[in-house]
């Protein structure tokens, strides 16, 4: 069967997805996009409270920008960091409304599979010129499609971690998941009188936890009876501070500067190491979480826990399909190194393309936050590189795919605390500081070269540049997020 003539699908409408269309359409291909939720990015509204860290400038994809701006669209200001919400409504849904994407994107469509035309895992004869079979469930009705490739930005959104620290869910997690917020609530919007006159766990050490503890002390401010612990694996919770004022992305920065200053006010009180093992009841109506610190068993009793401890793909639907993953990190073999959290945390990483997000299944390839796998920390500027050297390999402009090029603000921070199961912590390197401001330390990650023979330097180029810090007025809910 002819297969050029087939449509290139697409899994996700969120950023990546809609920007892999962009670039489809561009090459003169048709994209056939598939979206789980009844409109397009329906992850990123779930945190349309959220205003994210990193301005509009890194927050368009180019190809897209050309295809808007051809219509009449016009570029927001390039500095504002705009929330989750604006993010839909002033780039996404004009860019869903394009024609060409808007005739071929299909909405409420869960993929539920996909493999080749009456070739299973197991066949090689024929294989790598079968078309794709995508099976999806529209609007709960299952049906089937061909595609001569099939790009994967589905994202991790959906598919959070546990509470459990084994990366198994807690004993009693699933019994009281009612009592449990996974990513990010609207603390203070819809999901206000949840957490109000109430005693609030938050789990997770990263942006996401953060965010949550300083929008619920902006409703502590008013209902000072709101009581906030903050549980954390990390060996301190001065790991969890980031860059402060020597992050590039000011955003990203302040984070941890309002944390810090959270933290040091005693507002929140915090527990780390944590290992955390069980939830079950507890005598006065709350709930009481259970776990292993360095010192004692800690049992903690509350009434609503936040569970921002990351998300992990969902690998369900490509089961036919021959895909690599490290067996850690979940991401292919060539990229995992790159983005490995055991190996380092600069919250960079070297421009990586179609080569690097390559699996064994000819013309199928994960883009976005899920091509990081379990790894944290990815931005969406990444992920529109990656679709511009996937789309481009696609079509066999095979000098355009290799040409991958990534232009990165630094954390201002570098090094990663691993804790192990007897809760020692090992530095991997440490920043080191200067004078100079923090927009000079936006190195062209091209640039930076991985000493692989030196654990020390391989792990990152570090810096750590102080900057005045911007007024947090407007800035709460500032975020780095996945997608």
């Amino acid at each position: 069967m002819e297969t050029q003539s087939l449509p290139i699908a697409i899994v996700g409408a969120g950023p990546i997805g809609l920007a892999a269309a962009a670039h489809v359409i561009k090459r003169g291909e048709t994209p056939l996009i598939f979206e789980a939720g009844t409109t397009i990015a329906a992850s990123v509204l779930d945190w349309g409270h959220v205003r994210v860290f990193s301005p509009w400038q890194y927050n368009v994809d180019a190809t897209a920008r050309e295809l808007l701006e051809a219509s009449g669209w016009q570029m927001p200001q390039e500095d504002y960091l705009p929330l989750g919400k604006e993010l839909v409504d002033d780039y996404l849904t004009p860019l869903a409304a394009l024609p060409a994407i808007k005739d071929n994107l299909k909405l409420n469509a869960k993929v539920t599979a996909i493999s080749r035309r009456r070739i299973d895992k197991m066949k090689d004869a024929g294989r790598t010129n079968a078309p794709f079979i995508i099976e999806a469930n529209i609007k709960g009705t299952p049906e089937r499609f061909m595609a001569r490739a099939v790009i994967d930005a589905s994202g991790n959104w959906t598919a959070p971690n546990p509470l459990g620290s084994d990366g198994l869910p807690a004993i009693g997690e699933t019994e009281f998941a009612d009592r449990i917020a996974y990513g990010i609530p609207d603390v203070l919007g819809k999901d206000r009188d949840r957490y109000i006159d109430k005693t609030v766990t938050v789990i997770g050490g990263g942006h996401s936890a953060i965010n949550a503890l300083l929008e619920l002390a902006d409703l502590q401010d008013t209902h000072p009876s709101i009581q906030l612990h903050w549980l954390l694996r990390k060996a301190g919770v001065a790991d969890a501070y980031g860059g402060l004022g020597g992050d590039a992305l000011p955003g990203r920065g302040l984070l941890g500067i309002r944390i810090k200053e959270l933290v040091d006010a005693k507002r929140v009180v915090v527990h780390t190491p944590v290992f955390l093992t069980k939830v079950e009841s507890a005598a006065n109506g709350q709930i009481r979480l259970h776990g292993d610190t360095l010192d004692a068993p800690l049992a903690l009793e509350t009434d609503e826990i936040i569970a921002a401890t990351g998300a992990r793909p969902d690998l369900s639907f490509l089961r036919e399909l021959r895909v690599s993953l490290d067996p850690a990190v979940e991401a292919t073999p060539e990229l995992a190194p790159l983005i490995d959290p055991n190996v380092h945390s600069c919250g960079t990483v070297r421009p990586h393309g179609e080569k690097e997000l390559r699996h064994p299944e000819k013309d199928f390839y994960i883009v976005g936050v899920k091509s990081y796998g379990r790894a944290p920390t990815f931005l969406l500027a990444t992920g529109y590189e990656q679709v511009r050297s996937v789309v481009a390999g696609l079509v066999g402009d095979w000098e355009a795919a290799a040409d991958v090029q990534l232009d990165l603000p630094e954390t201002g921070v570098c090094g990663v605390n691993i804790v192990d199961s007897n809760g020692v912590a090992e530095d991997c390197c440490a920043p080191t500081c200067c004078d100079t401001p923090a927009e000079s330390n936006v190195v062209p990650l091209n640039l930076i070269q991985l000493d692989t023979t030196n654990t020390e330097e391989s792990c990152c180029a570090p810096t750590c540049c102080s900057t005045e810090a911007e007024s947090k007025e407007g800035q709460s809910g500032l975020i780095q997020i996945s997608l």
